[in-house]
């Protein structure tokens, strides 16, 4: 398992009111964070802020794969962001923060942003 800043989650909203392949916005201890699901049921957490537009906008993206890679294109500029990991699948040098995520009983909880 993956360090975390703290062993907390938060909850933000049950499954059920994210939509297979969208995303929300939830705020998380201060910070804006994208939460997307996708159709296979997973939930993935990264940071809401698209460093290419500079602005908090992931959560409006675009879910889809590249291969077997779960993704958001940003709304803006249309960046991809790997869910699992916030690396740009067009530019490995840039990236944006994930956080843990975990789904007890249905409903979806923020953890600590991994390092």
């Amino acid at each position: 398992m993956t360090q975390t800043q703290t062993q907390t989650y938060i909850s933000v909203c049950r499954l059920d009111d994210i939509d297979p392949e969208t995303g929300i916005a939830a705020l998380v201890r201060g910070e804006a964070v994208a939460v997307f699901r996708t159709l296979d049921d997973r939930v993935f957490a990264l940071s809401n802020f698209d460093p290419y537009g500079h602005a908090s906008v992931l959560a409006r993206g675009i879910v889809g794969t590249r291969g077997e890679v779960p993704f958001v294109a940003s709304p803006l500029l249309k960046q991809p962001f790997a869910l699992e990991t916030g690396l740009c699948l067009d530019d490995p040098s840039v990236s944006v923060p994930t956080y843990e995520v975990d789904v007890v009983d249905g409903e979806v909880r923020i953890g600590g942003r991994r390092e």
